[in-house]
Parts: C-alpha cells; sequence; structure tokens
C-alpha cells in the first residue's frame, strides 16, 4: 500500500495514528528509564543494600539494563526489517510488560538485575522501531515534526513517573508500568503497517535485516559507528551527572543536598524545551549535522558550568542541570534513519539508540576506575568531555540526510 497516494484525510489519520501510539511507546520507555533512577536509593535500601554500597549496586543495575537493551535492540531491529514494525511494536512491549510488572516482586539485588535486564531487552524495541515507522510513513520534508512529538511525549512520562515515585511505593510504581505496557498494546491494533515495508516483501531479490551486512560491510559499518558514537555524551550526562546529584552536592559542599528526582525532573524538561528549539532550527536550516553540533557546543558549556562553576544553593544546582539538557535525540533518530534503506532501516535504528544507552557501561567504568584517584569532579570531567569533543568531531563527518527520499535498499 502506496500510503502517500492515499487521500489526504485517511493519510492524515494514518500517520497520526502511528504517530501518537509510537510517542505513547517512548513515553513508557522514558517512564521506566527515568523511575529507576528515582526509586534506586528507596529500592535497593528495603532490599537491605548498605548506603555505602547504593551507587555501586544502582550503577550495575543499570548496566543489566542496558546490556538487555543493546541486545533486545539488535533482535528487534532484525525482527522489524524481517517480520514487519508493527509485529515488533507488539511483542517487544508484551515482554517489556511482563517483566515490569515481575519487577515490582523482587527481593534479591540479583533478582532486580535479571528482570531490568528482561525489562529493558523488552522496551529496546519501542523507539526505533516506531521512529522507523514515522520516518517511512511521512513526506520527507516533515520527518522532523513527527520524530520531534514522539520525544516531547516522553517529558510526560518522565512526569508520571516522578509523580508516581513520589506518591506510592516502589513496588507499586513498576506495576503501574507493566499496566501501562499492556494499556499501550491495546492500543497498537489501529495502527498501520508501512508501505516502503510491505513493498520490500514483494521483492524477493532482498534480503531483510541482514545485522551482519551492518557491522561488516566498510560503508555501513562506518556510518553506524558514528552515529552511535554521536549519541555517548547523554547516557553518561544522565547515568552519572544528574542521577548522582545526591553525592555531586555533597562534594560541592552543599549544605542543601539537591534531590535526584528533582534534578532529574529538571534535566528532562530542559532537553524537551531543547528538543522544539533543535528541531525547528532543524527545519530552518535543512541540516541536521549543523544542528547536531549546535547542540553538542551547548551541551558542552553546560557540562563546564555544572562541574567547574558548582553551585551553593538548590536552585543554581537545579539550573545548571538544565544547563546539560542539550538534547539532540529526535533529530539523531531521525538521522540514523535516513542514513539506510528499507531492508536495514529498523535493524539501525532500533540498534542504535539501545547501543547509544550501552555506552554508559564502559564509561561509567572507566569513571569508577578513576574516582579513587582523581576524585569525583575530575573523574566525571575526564570522560565526559572528551566524549562530547569526540561526538562533535564525528557529526561534522556525518553525511547530511534532510529530506531523503527513503524508497531504497542497501542490498
Amino acid at each position: 500500500m502506496d500510503i502517500l497516494a492515499l487521500p489526504a484525510r485517511k493519510y492524515n489519520w494514518l500517520v497520526a495514528t502511528a504517530i501518537v501510539v509510537s510517542a505513547l511507546g517512548y513515553f513508557v520507555d522514558m517512564y521506566d528509564v527515568y523511575l529507576f533512577n528515582v526509586v534506586r536509593i528507596q529500592s535497593l535500601t528495603s532490599l537491605g543494600v548498605a548506603e555505602k554500597d547504593l551507587l555501586s549496586a544502582g550503577i550495575s543495575i543499570m548496566d543489566w539494563t542496558f546490556t538487555g537493551m543493546i541486545i533486545g535492540g539488535v533482535v528487534w531491529g532484525v525482527l522489524g526489517d524481517k517480520k514487519g514494525r508493527i509485529k515488533v511494536l507488539f511483542g517487544s512491549i508484551i515482554l517489556y510488560s511482563l517483566g515490569t510488572f515481575a519487577t515490582a516482586f523482587v527481593e534479591s539485588v540479583i533478582q532486580y538485575k535479571i528482570l531490568r535486564l528482561i525489562s529493558g531487552f523488552g522496551l529496546a524495541g519501542e523507539l526505533g522501531v516506531g521512529v522507523t515507522l514515522i520516518c517511512e510513513l511521512m513526506k520527507p520534508a516533515k520527518r522532523g515534526y513527527g520524530t520531534l512529538l514522539i520525544a516531547v511525549m516522553g517529558l510526560y512520562g518522565i512526569v508520571l513517573a516522578s509523580f508516581i515515585a513520589h506518591h506510592f511505593y516502589w513496588r507499586t510504581a513498576y506495576i503501574i508500568g507493566g499496566c501501562m505496557g499492556i494499556i499501550l498494546l491495546i492500543l497498537r491494533v489501529s495502527v498501520a503497517e508501512s508501505g516502503l515495508f510491505e513493498k520490500s516483501l514483494a521483492n524477493s531479490n532482498i534480503q531483510r535485516g541482514n545485522f551482519f551486512r551492518l557491522i561488516t560491510k566498510r560503508k555501513l559499518v562506518l556510518n553506524y559507528l558514528r552515529l552511535i558514537l554521536i549519541g555517548a555524551p547523554v547516557t553518561f550526562i544522565v547515568g552519572i551527572l544528574i542521577s548522582t546529584a545526591p553525592e555531586f552536592g555533597k562534594q560541592f559542599g552543599m549544605k542543601e543536598i539537591p534531590d535526584a528526582a528533582t534534578a532529574l525532573a529538571v534535566y528532562y524538561m530542559s532537553t524537551s524545551t531543547v528538543e522544539i528549539f533543535t528541531t525547528l532550527l532543524c527545519q530552518w536550516l535543512k541540516s541536521r549535522k549543523k544542528t547536531i553540533c549546535i547542540a553538542l557546543c551547548m551541551q558542552l558549556a553546560g557540562v563546564l558550568c555544572f562541574l567547574y562553576f558548582p553551585a551553593q544553593t538548590s536552585f543554581g544546582f537545579y539550573v545548571r542541570c538544565g544547563a546539560v539538557g542539550a538534547f539532540y535525540w529526535p533529530i539523531l533518530m531521525t538521522t540514523v534513519s535516513e542514513h539506510y534503506g528499507t531492508d536495514l532501516r529498523a535493524t539501525a535504528t532500533t540498534s542504535v539508540p539501545n547501543l547509544v544507552r550501552s555506552i554508559f557501561i564502559p564509561l561509567s567504568f572507566i569513571f569508577q576506575l578513576l574516582k579513587p584517584s582523581f576524585g569525583l569532579i575530575n573523574s566525571a570531567a575526564l570522560v565526559i568531555i572528551p566524549t562530547i569533543l569526540m561526538s562533535g568531531v564525528l557529526a561534522i563527518f556525518t553525511r547530511e540526510t534532510f529530506g531523503r527520499d527513503l524508497d531504497f535498499y542497501e542490498t
């Protein structure tokens, strides 16, 4: 079915439905990621983890979650190209819902890790396949607006997670997350499949979802690695600078120790605002790579202010949390989707964001390795500043894809 050839009214309805359902998928995604950061101390304390081990145990659980996302990103991406975008959106949310619901009943840290790995695996299919579907359904010049709406919806997932975490017990918060997944599953019944994917089914010469081709063909793998590393700074900023706000507050000598939940809420509110600005800037410049470079410069300035011009009041600290929120996620995701043909688009677009998140694992390891010798602040700087600079250089050499026609194959 050529969706672009449909009457305008029907076309707009199908696109709007796909955007809403994909956006709700990212809503659940952000609820889940944000929720653990907020309930980390409460949940681990209730499981008997000593105060001195809360940071290391929390980072370890996040590592398990991101490991699940790495594996899931590849598996769901391949299935998205082989079996269809819609089937993956159904399968991923079912697994996520079961894993998250079961997390409410953990009795040990190892159970927590295993179920977070399962939830991460399920959640890995949400954003990438949703963005792939939207990019293939929308007209080239308007794709950025579709991914922007998906990203902004993530803010409301954070708002809900913040509200739930402050008013409900942590186990109840996970039950609510699992129930939201089931509701989303029901809503997906009305979503149409991508016309470009259906077109690829009719071509027997096309080998869809060949992940090994993606990571072995020189041109494809260089693009793949470049796009992953461009997003690298985000995971460290959220996982270390923002999520461990109390530890940084103590290090800065603040009298009133900042709250991680508030710091995360401010950070994500800032990122959503910046996402709107960068998307509009991208449409005006008609360039995704230039916009990403501008966002990275803003991010670097925010990080330097956060670490080396430390706040002494809670208000000043939260302002600095907002300052590091120069987020370019919608533009990066659209760029990934535009880089690859229909036979590999879901594989790339689904695996890249999860591999970006997984970069937290080596970055957090290096951070903890440096921390005893250089201290909290300098260790964070030694990791995040070179990472941002590297991402900027890679963005400069990335192919410009704004307005690219997606009706092509890599095979």
